[in-house]
């Protein structure tokens, strides 16, 4: 049966207008860096997909592609590295978070999302997220419920989809306009909601022909909070042809979370699409394509000049390879040479072809995520990164809260929220009831960034350290234990390698009983040594010793005499 629209496709197409239109004058500085940096990106009409032609016809220097590929591998692995934790879950009550079931449980719960992360497609996703991030400034992928995988993702490009923000500056809008086969849209929406167009193409097995469809999700604006199914969550999703039958679309269906992912580079004011390091570099790199272009010139100059050939050798054949002969008439004494003496001097050129990628590099942060890559100390801490480019990481830090803001939290918070829906995390103590868990960024760059603060307490703990060895009293102004626990918070220790207080107080105080009755057994030791040795030392008289005349003078028997007073 053919799904009835509850909403106004026409007022989508309008939205889908409007949007386009505001997202204009963005397409053509895209054009210019999809043309100049990463010819495989972008997709500006729908028929731009599964293009296998060569696209790279303007790159005679590849600086600029290869900065921004260190950029995306750089920022996966400074901030989402698949190979160490980036991210974990706390608790503003840092008192209930200090106590170990809390601590054990949170850090279950975030190695069960970064579980979760790997067994899907979220790290391939986002190495692509982080390569658009770095061309074009905004990104897009689409987040949704996964049997098999609890959360997977459906990456965009730029020109394929649009965006609008509401009155926080939050993304909450995406229209994407793209292309599915006949067998596809029939497969996934069911023949009853396709177009005649559609069916009739269906019908007489044109399976491969192309179907422009347009993905609408934004706001419900008219829903009904009482009830809970799929046309009256906070979020619509619309799928509809592109020109298909007035009163059918495609599926009409909703989300409880906004199901998209769009971070932005870096913003201006009310813009809805970012700003770029590509956009920065786009006029190095262009520089840097022409100048490689006149150096090939230069070099075909001085390698094949131009001849000068007497007017005879017209129509003639000469052989200019090396060891060539060509005949040539003695009348004609003029001879071949060449046009003009061709004796460039590349040094200025190769100098500045050399400044032109430095400026490339740097606007891509390549010397910084290239320095930690390229450390002969494979165990580099984020304080030594922080050390090393504390300046960079400091230009880096607004780039990184955004991100943390508009991409990474909302995907922990989607896969914590799903995975509580699935049932795969293992029960919260009784102490978390009502508690609010938030999310903390743990990731190298995230260190790093955290580390530049905790370089004055290393700083402090040093000096400290150094006062202590002619003054020891000053020790007692520094708290150990709340040093340990904010240095490894900082610094992301696995929890599991930090002992409670509670058990710390334990320790202590059986250490502490240990080292009491180790000194009362030396007590003990002391006073049966000195018994002992009384007991060999001979009095004057010779006649006992000093032992038993004390025992004697206690039992009354050693009292003097008389006469011996």
């Amino acid at each position: 049966m053919t799904q009835q629209s509850t909403i106004d496709k026409n007022a989508l197409h309008k939205r889908w207008g409007a949007l386009k239109n505001e997202r204009a004058s963005w397409l053509y500085h895209w054009a210019e860096i999809t043309n100049y940096l990463t010819p495989r990106n972008g997709r500006y009409f729908p028929q731009d997909r599964n293009r296998g032609m060569r696209r790279h016809n303007a790159i005679f220097d590849s600086t600029g592609t290869k900065a921004l590929n260190t950029l995306a591998a750089g920022m996966m692995a400074g901030m989402t590295s698949p190979a160490r934790p980036w991210f974990r879950l706390t608790l503003a009550d840092q008192d209930l978070m200090r106590y170990q079931p809390v601590k054990v449980w949170t850090d279950e719960v975030t190695k069960t999302v970064l579980r979760i992360f790997h067994k899907g497609n979220t790290y391939r996703a986002l190495h692509g997220l982080y390569k658009e991030l770095g061309a074009f400034g905004t990104a897009a992928t689409t987040l949704l419920d996964d049997h098999t995988d609890v959360v997977r993702h459906y990456s965009l490009t730029a020109g394929e989809f649009c965006l609008a923000q509401n009155w926080r500056g939050t993304v909450c809008t995406m229209y994407r306009e793209f292309q599915k086969t006949v067998g596809e849209v029939v497969k996934e929406f069911g023949l009853e909601n396709c177009s005649q167009t559609v069916k009739g193409m269906y019908g007489s097995g044109n399976l491969d022909a192309w179907v422009t469809v347009i993905h609408a999700v934004e706001p419900r604006e008219d829903r009904d909070t009482t009830r809970m199914d799929a046309k009256n969550m906070p979020f619509k999703s619309v799928y509809f042809e592109l020109g298909g039958d007035k009163d059918t679309v495609l599926r009409e269906s909703g989300y409880q979370r906004f199901p998209v992912l769009a971070p932005r580079w870096d913003l201006q004011g009310g813009d809805i699409y970012g700003n770029s390091p590509g956009m920065e570099a786009l006029g190095d790199v262009k520089q840097l394509q022409q100048q490689q272009l006149r150096k090939g010139q230069a070099i075909d100059y001085m390698t094949k000049p131009p001849l000068q050939l007497p007017s005879g050798m017209k129509n003639r054949e000469i052989d200019a390879l090396p060891g060539g002969i060509s005949y040539l008439d003695n009348t004609n004494s003029s001879g071949t040479r060449n046009l003009f003496q061709v004796q460039l001097n590349l040094r200025e050129l190769l100098e500045d072809i050399q400044d032109v990628r430095g400026r490339v590099n740097s606007c891509f942060y390549s010397d910084l995520f290239m320095m930690i890559a390229n450390s002969a100390n494979s165990r580099m801490t984020a304080t030594e990164v922080a050390e090393r480019q504390e300046e960079k990481l400091l230009m880096l830090g607004p780039v990184l809260e955004r991100l943390s803001d508009e991409l990474l939290s909302p995907l922990v918070d989607t896969a914590f929220s799903r995975g509580l829906e699935a049932g795969v995390f293992p029960p919260p103590p009784p102490e978390l009831h009502g508690k609010e868990i938030s999310i903390e960024f743990v990731s190298m760059l995230a260190q790093a960034q955290r580390a530049i603060n905790i370089n004055a307490t290393d700083r402090f703990v040093s000096s400290i350290g150094a006062v202590a060895q002619f003054k020891p009293d000053v020790l007692d102004k520094f708290d150990a234990d709340q040093w340990a626990d904010i240095a490894s918070d900082v610094l992301g220790v696995d929890p599991s390698m930090i002992v409670g207080g509670d058990k710390v107080a334990i320790v202590r105080k059986q250490r502490a009983d240990s080292a009491a009755q180790a000194q009362r057994s030396a007590i003990m030791n002391q006073q049966a040594d000195t018994a002992a040795k009384l007991a060999k030392v001979p009095t004057q008289s010779g006649a006992s010793t000093a032992a038993s005349d004390m025992i004697n003078q206690f039992s009354g028997y050693g009292s003097p005499s008389p006469s011996q007073v």
